[in-house]
């Protein structure tokens, strides 16, 4: 049964303080008459979010329905790191920074929700990204009867111009550099920054030096190899050179070792859930570094037969978190086989990090599965004798053999 805009008297709205999102708010009151509450989410994007709180309340949200949350830790805690067990990276190069950052504001809004009595949940996403797609599954997968509120769906603005009248016209501020069209748009939290849109929009011209945010080129890096070490305990990193951190500071402490060596950029035109494609700059640097470490002391912990089935399942992984499905089963079946493999996966790895490039040299675990005696060129002893690979290929070479000699005849 359809309902009304009349039935919905409260909503929670994903709210960053912006331009954009103010806008939302003020056309939610007038649109359906309600009440709105603000939710902020501090990602770790770099950005001072108190003043998120004063553009709410003077657009009339009572102080207790302003929510400002904290939640870098629980991103990287139960979000990030997860995800990094998988060595998730969609179409071999996307390290799915915005993708993961979703479900845990979803989650949020419908807490709050609950918790405020609010009817309906609302984003500023537009009808052209991935990003309504996987706001809207992870509020349906968490509250099956929530209403959701998409404006970009259901307005008639087309255009900034549009945007800015609308604000003009409530007396919302607009800022001098939000009234021209913005180079390119940005979303960002403690994983990464992506860019796209405007100069972007072309994949033949290179993305000009202003875009980029979180590194430093790596023509301009430093002349000189920097070399840290991480230490893992299950799949996820604890420490860097031996000090213990706890998740969102040791990723913090990545991202400034990235940033300096002009680690984790890249250019990529991705396929986009909605059917469309796109282009987009992306800085992971502390991930692009975590990524490679944890490649690193997977290579002595995993069996080979772990490690492959890891490999085939990742870009399965990888685009359930993609697309949205991080609260669907099937993501979360293959987080309980990524979770099993990773129960030995503890130990060191030394990395050298230089002008963009990450190198793992060395690795070091408790529970390694590598034997000098084995692979050693000298005298084994006898722990491996060389004369048994004779029938081990000749079994692996009869159907072989067989195809050979039927093509021969």
């Amino acid at each position: 049964m359809m309902r009304s805009k009349k039935d919905i008297k409260k909503v929670v709205l994903a709210y960053s303080g912006g331009l954009d999102t103010s806008i939302i708010l003020k056309w939610l009151q007038e649109t359906y008459g309600c009440e709105v509450v603000t939710f902020t989410a501090d990602l770790g994007q770099g950005e001072e979010l108190e003043p998120a709180r004063k553009k709410a309340e003077l657009m009339g949200v009572p102080d207790k329905h302003i929510y400002i949350d904290d939640l870098r830790e629980e991103f990287v805690r139960d979000y990030v790191f997860p995800m990094f067990r998988a060595n998730a990276v969609y179409e071999g190069l996307y390290l799915l920074g915005t993708s993961i950052a979703r479900p845990l504001i979803a989650k949020r809004q419908i807490e709050i929700a609950r918790e405020t009595g609010a009817d309906a949940v609302a984003h500023g996403a537009t009808g052209k990204g991935n990003d309504q797609v996987r706001f809207e599954l992870g509020y349906y997968a968490l509250d099956p009867d929530i209403r959701v509120i998409s404006p970009w769906r259901e307005w008639d603005m087309v255009s900034r111009e549009d945007l800015i009248d609308f604000a003009e016209k409530h007396q919302i501020e607009v800022p001098r550099d939000k009234r021209g069209e913005a180079p390119f748009s940005c979303d960002a939290n403690m994983l990464h920054t992506s860019s796209e849109g405007k100069v972007l929009e072309d994949p033949d011209i290179e993305a000009p030096d202003y875009v980029y945010q979180r590194t430093v080129s790596p023509e301009e890096a430093p002349d000189e190899i920097t070399h840290i070490e991480i230490g893992f305990e299950k799949g996820d990193a604890v420490s860097i050179n031996g000090k213990a951190m706890s998740p969102a500071s040791l990723l913090q402490t990545l991202n400034e070792y990235g940033h300096d060596n002009g680690i984790g950029r890249i250019d990529l035109v991705e396929n986009r859930f909605v059917g469309m494609k796109s282009r987009g700059i992306y800085e992971t640097p502390g991930g692009t570094i975590l990524l490679a470490a944890h490649r690193g002391i997977e290579q002595i912990t995993l069996d080979r037969g772990a490690a492959h089935l890891k490999d085939e399942l990742m870009p399965r992984y990888a685009e359930l978190i993609y697309n949205g499905l991080w609260f669907a089963p099937e993501r979360e079946m293959l987080q309980a086989a990524i979770d099993k493999s990773q129960e030995m996966v503890s130990g060191t790895v030394r990395l050298k990090l230089y002008k963009g490039n990450v190198d793992v040299v060395g690795r070091r675990s408790p529970h390694s599965l590598y034997s000098e005696d084995l692979v050693t060129f000298e005298d084994d002893e006898g722990a491996y004798d060389q004369k048994d690979a004779e029938g081990f290929i000749k079994l692996n070479a009869l159907r072989l053999r067989t195809l050979a000699a039927r093509k021969r005849s």
